[in-house]
C-alpha cells in the first residue's frame, strides 16, 4: 500500500491535502507567552535540512483533520500514513506496551526507515506505534499527540489538547489550547468561494450558510430537531433577505436530513452529504458566506465557521441532562429528566453522559464535555445563541450582523509555535 494523503471527514476530497503553507512569524504577545509555557525537550541539534513528518492517519476523520493543520501550519514536508489495527491491539495499550504486536502490517503503509524527526497523531490506537516509531529511531523522532491522551503525558514529547478532554494541564509539554485545529484558511476559503460562485449564481444573495452536523453522545438529532433548525434557518434567513446554503455531514441522519429539508421555506442550495464526494461543497460555502449557523455539536465545525470572519450563530438541540446550552442542572425542568421532553430531546444516554463528564478525566473516563469549548466561543465573542427572542426581532438581528467584531482564531499558530520550541528551532 502506498504512502498517501487524504482528507479527513472536515475537508474536501477533491482539494490535496498536501498543502505546505509558509510560515508567518506571530506578533501576539499573547499567543508568544502561551507558546513559551512549552519547555524545549533536550535532544539532537536541529539539522539544516527541513524536518520530516509523518502524520498517522486517525479513524475518525475530525481529529485525522487536526493533525492535517498542524502539519500544513508547520509548513515542512510530511507524509501520511495509513495504519490499521488488530482487535486485540488495546490490551497493549492498557498495559503501556510499546509493540507492533496489535498493529496491522499487512494493511497499513510501511513503518520502515528512514525514521521521520516528527510523527503527528490523534486517536489513542495511534500512540503506540508512534512510540515504537520515536524508539526505533534512538528517541531522534518526537511525537506530538493531539487531542486526548492515553499514554502517561511525561512519555510523551507535546500534547495539544483542548478543554473538552478535562485534562490536567499542569505538565510542561501539554499545551491548552481554547479550539481544535482546523483546515480552513482564508487562502482555501476563497479558492471555494471563486469555485463555487458561478454554480449557484441563479441563487439571490446575500447568502447565509448553515452547516448541519447530527447525534453525538447523548445529543440526538431527531425529525423534530430537525424541523425546528429548518423553520429556524428559514427565520433567520428571511431577515436578512438572504438565501440558504445548506450543506450536511456524516452524522446528519437520513430521516434528520429529509425533515430538514422540508421545514426550510425560502430559496436554498441543499447539499446531501456523501462519502468521498469531490463536489462537497462544504469549504465552498463557507467562503460565500454573509452569516453561517452552525449546529453547536461539532467543535471543529464553528471553528471552521469563525476562519470566515462572518457572524456566527449557534443552534442548540439536546435539552436534557447534558444541555449545551445552560442554565443546565439549575434549571427545575432539565433535572427532571425523567419526564418525555427531555428524554425525547438526550434519550437514556444523557444520564451516564451527564455523570460521567461530571467525574474527573482519568484513564478509563474518555468522555468529553463539549460545552466547555462552546462557551469559550461564545463568551470570546466569536459566537452566540441563536435564539427566539432574536429570531422574532428582525431588525435587532439585522442589526446585530452588521455589526459583528470578528476575532481570528490563533490556535493553529499556537501550537505549530510549540512544535517548534519542542524541536529548538527558534
Amino acid at each position: 500500500m502506498a504512502d498517501e494523503v487524504r482528507l479527513g471527514m472536515s475537508a474536501q476530497p477533491h482539494l490535496s491535502e498536501r498543502r505546505m503553507t509558509g510560515w508567518s512569524e506571530i506578533s501576539s504577545e499573547t499567543t508568544a507567552e502561551a507558546a513559551g509555557n512549552i519547555e524545549a525537550v533536550a535532544g539532537d541539534a536541529v539539522p539544516a535540512r527541513e524536518p520530516t513528518v509523518w502524520v498517522l492517519k486517525c479513524h475518525r476523520g475530525g481529529d485525522h483533520a487536526q493533525s492535517l493543520a498542524l502539519a500544513n501550519e508547520l509548513g515542512w514536508p510530511y507524509t501520511v500514513k495509513d495504519v490499521e489495527f488488530r482487535w486485540y491491539e488495546l490490551f497493549f495499550a492498557l498495559a503501556n506496551r510499546v509493540t507492533l504486536a496489535g498493529f496491522n502490517q499487512a494493511k497499513s503503509d510501511p513503518l520502515t526507515p528512514p525514521w521521520p524527526d516528527l510523527v503527528i497523531m490523534a486517536g489513542r490506537r495511534n500512540e503506540t506505534p508512534a512510540r515504537w516509531i520515536r524508539q526505533q529511531s534512538g528517541g531522534r523522532t518526537k511525537v506530538v499527540v493531539i487531542g486526548r491522551y492515553w499514554t502517561p503525558p511525561e512519555l510523551l514529547d507535546l500534547v495539544v489538547t483542548t478543554p473538552q478532554f478535562r485534562l490536567p494541564t499542569h505538565h510542561s509539554n501539554v499545551l491548552l489550547n481554547d479550539f481544535p485545529l482546523h483546515l480552513a484558511t482564508k487562502q482555501r476559503l476563497n479558492e471555494a468561494a471563486e469555485a463555487w460562485r458561478p454554480r449557484i449564481a441563479g441563487l439571490k444573495g446575500p447568502y447565509v450558510t448553515l452547516l448541519v452536523g447530527g447525534a453525538t453522545g447523548p445529543y440526538v438529532f431527531s425529525r423534530r430537531t430537525a424541523q425546528r433548525l429548518g423553520r429556524e434557518a428559514s427565520a433567520f434567513a428571511r431577515a436578512m433577505g438572504a438565501s440558504l446554503l445548506v450543506t450536511t455531514s456524516a452524522r446528519t441522519g437520513r430521516a434528520g436530513m429529509k425533515a430538514l429539508r422540508e421545514a426550510i421555506d425560502v430559496p436554498c442550495h441543499f447539499y446531501q452529504w456523501r462519502p468521498r464526494d469531490p463536489e462537497n461543497p462544504y469549504f465552498g460555502f463557507l467562503g460565500l458566506a454573509d452569516a453561517v449557523i452552525a449546529t453547536a455539536d461539532s467543535m471543529s465545525m464553528i471553528a471552521e465557521a469563525c476562519m470566515t470572519e462572518r457572524p456566527v450563530y449557534l443552534f442548540e438541540f439536546g435539552n436534557g441532562p447534558a444541555a449545551m446550552h445552560g442554565p443546565r442542572s439549575r434549571d427545575p425542568q432539565i433535572r427532571q429528566w425523567w419526564r418525555p421532553s427531555q428524554l425525547l430531546d438526550q434519550g437514556v444516554l444523557g444520564l451516564p453522559y451527564a455523570w460521567w463528564i461530571g467525574r474527573p478525566a482519568r484513564r478509563l473516563n474518555r468522555s468529553r464535555d463539549i460545552r466547555l469549548v462552546i462557551d469559550r466561543y461564545v463568551t470570546s465573542g466569536r459566537a452566540r445563541w441563536l435564539s427566539q427572542e432574536l429570531l422574532a426581532n428582525p431588525g435587532r438581528l439585522r442589526e446585530e450582523v452588521a455589526s459583528w467584531q470578528a476575532r481570528p482564531l490563533e490556535d493553529d499558530k499556537l501550537a505549530a509555535t510549540a512544535v517548534r520550541r519542542m524541536m529548538g528551532i527558534d
